[in-house]
């Protein structure tokens, strides 16, 4: 290895070189197609029987990636990697020269020119050894893509967190169980849509462009139209779109597919999720309370066989029906308050604080009070399924007011193993009523709620040609498929999550104000320096940890830039 060569980097020189050999040698390095007759768990399943010893007869051609190699002269074995699973290869000098005659030193160049990490075909039969292993008794190999990195060590794998998700492609190389995780994502998205098309809804897209941010509290991301010349948020929701779809005529409709909040992130929240949406006419919470139990629990059947799940060591009934309380009364179990009682938000306040309850005097009214000794003190407790039922009506601006009990609406989320799986209204079909909720919104944006939104007129005028009685619900598919997979953090549950970019970590920087030029290093190495800056810029740069999209968005779009390193 040269002195400036990393090991990394010595691997990768080399492999770069046997790329050359196999051209030398007529061999394609990265192959156009090949043919597989089948896979490697079927071919396991399927000679199971098989003993010892005993060769069949039966011609099969597989592809996958070499996940280990063991070479002694004449003979080696490979273990080879599909999607299905893995089998070994068994490769004898005489049966590969006799196979590949027109190949000269076919098995001597197998031996020197293959690496852990490569994708290659083979033709053989199938045969298991002495010592017990199937495998296929190769005849014929070819090298479909040569590999130029090499995997993670096999004994210690993957084991960087962060990296699992910044290369989730080796992770899925390399880790089994993500590749099962994700296979099981796709059947249960599958599942819930096979259920509900049962039910006679239909999935209309809707826009993930508006002009108008909506349905829910979360700040939006912000994004430009050059051509149109105007301003647009990602959809925080798909509500508001998809009601339009119910004052049009349509009955029962639904949508799964990507939601964006410009939030934190943390071991349940990522910034760009997935939910489904489903809305019924002529329905209300308690009917969207049975459509949840079934879409769920038909779910978990068709694609674990069971109802009993364990997740991270808990064991889980989601056999039907669920436990349906109020939030008034969860409250009052844990705390003792019962918030029927008080008077005054003050009485409310003074009675929280002896409670235990922190942060009681940033709630303005007894709704809110009431809403945050739910999450402090009950929301992880509710581990078996639980519908928590009537939230406050200034917690929830979409829902209709419950009609046997002042201040509050007709509104449940469901709970498991301590999280929030599902919201569900009886919808607010009063567009009066439906204005006033969001002018006070937008009076709470005007004052710097970040969360809150504006007023969405084209909605409004939507409820005002009239929408029946609708019940509305919305599942949070990364959190359902975090409990019927086991996964701790939701990134463990999302293919490609959210992350830091590395490249552009703010290290440090340096600030000229006389001549108005601004140098930034990052943690890669890079540095730039920008001229014409103001002073405002350098001042905003103080409190950034990372400057990734601040970076792009306001200082290299306005600012002559130079690149340093």
């Amino acid at each position: 290895m040269s002195a400036d060569q990393s090991p990394l980097e010595e691997i990768r020189a080399t492999r770069l070189e046997k790329v050359a050999q196999l051209k030398q040698l007529g061999f394609n390095p990265y192959a156009y197609r090949w043919e597989s007759t089948h896979h490697t768990a079927p071919l396991q399943e399927k000679f199971a029987d098989l003993s010892a010893g005993e060769e069949v007869d039966f011609e099969v051609a597989i592809a996958g990636r070499i996940l280990a190699r063991r070479v002694f002269g004449k003979l080696a074995f490979f273990s080879l990697q599909d999607e299905t699973g893995t089998i070994q290869l068994y490769l004898e000098k005489k049966k590969i020269t006799e196979g590949m005659a027109d190949v000269p030193d076919a098995f001597n160049h197998l031996k020197q020119l293959t690496d852990i990490g490569d994708i290659i075909g083979v033709k053989g039969t199938i045969k298991r050894t002495e010592k017990g292993e199937l495998s296929v008794y190769v005849s014929q190999y070819a090298m479909l893509t040569k590999s130029l990195l090499p995997l993670p060590d096999k004994w210690h794998g993957l084991t960087d967190t962060e990296k699992r998700y910044r290369q989730r492609y080796v992770d899925l190389i390399v880790n089994p169980t993500v590749r099962e995780t994700f296979r099981r994502r796709a059947k249960i998205t599958a599942a819930i849509r096979r259920y509900l098309e049962e039910q006679d809804f239909i999935e209309i897209e809707t826009p993930v462009l508006q002009g108008e941010a909506g349905g829910a509290d979360a700040r939006p991301f912000i994004t430009y139209h050059n051509t149109l010349e105007m301003e647009l948020y990602l959809r925080i929701a798909t509500e508001l779109h998809l009601k339009r779809l119910i004052v049009g005529g349509f009955e029962k409709v639904f949508e799964l597919g990507r939601i964006f909040r410009n939030e934190g992130i943390s071991t349940r929240h990522n910034p760009e999720f997935t939910s489904i949406e489903v809305y019924q006419a002529y329905a209300d919470y308690n009917d969207m309370m049975a459509l949840t139990e079934g879409i769920i629990t038909t779910t978990a059947q068709q694609v674990l066989g069971t109802l009993q799940v364990t997740y991270q060591g808990e064991e889980i009934n989601l056999t039907s029906p669920w436990r349906r309380v109020t939030m008034h009364e969860l409250v009052k179990e844990q705390t003792g308050l019962d918030f029927n009682s008080f008077k005054t938000l003050e009485e409310a306040i003074s009675a929280a604080k002896g409670a235990g309850i922190a942060n009681v005097e940033e709630c303005q009214s007894l709704g809110k009070l009431l809403n945050e000794a739910f999450e402090q003190k009950c929301e992880a407790t509710l581990i078996q399924p639980t519908f928590v039922l009537d939230f406050p009506v200034e917690i929830s601006p979409l829902a209709k007011p419950h009609r046997s009990k002042p201040g509050l609406v007709e509104r449940f989320e469901l709970f498991v193993v301590g999280r929030e799986l599902a919201n569900s209204f009886s919808e607010l079909t009063d567009p009066i009523d439906q204005r006033e909720r969001l002018e006070a919104q937008a009076a709470r944006k005007a004052a710097g709620d970040l969360e809150a939104q504006g007023v969405d007129e084209d909605f409004l005028t939507a409820l005002e040609y009239g929408m029946p009685p609708t019940g509305g619900l919305g599942i949070g598919i990364d959190r359902l498929v975090m409990l019927l997979t086991d996964c701790a953090s939701i990134r463990d549950a999302i293919a490609f999550p959210l992350l830091k970019n590395s490249s552009q970590v703010l290290k440090s920087f340096d600030y000229d104000q006389n001549t108005q030029t601004l140098q930034v290093e990052f943690t890669n190495g890079s540095i730039y320096k920008y001229h014409d800056v103001p002073e405002k810029i350098h001042h905003e740069l103080k409190i950034a940890t990372s400057v990734g999209q601040y970076f792009n968005t306001h200082i290299r779009e306005k600012y002559g830039c130079d690149r340093v390193i």
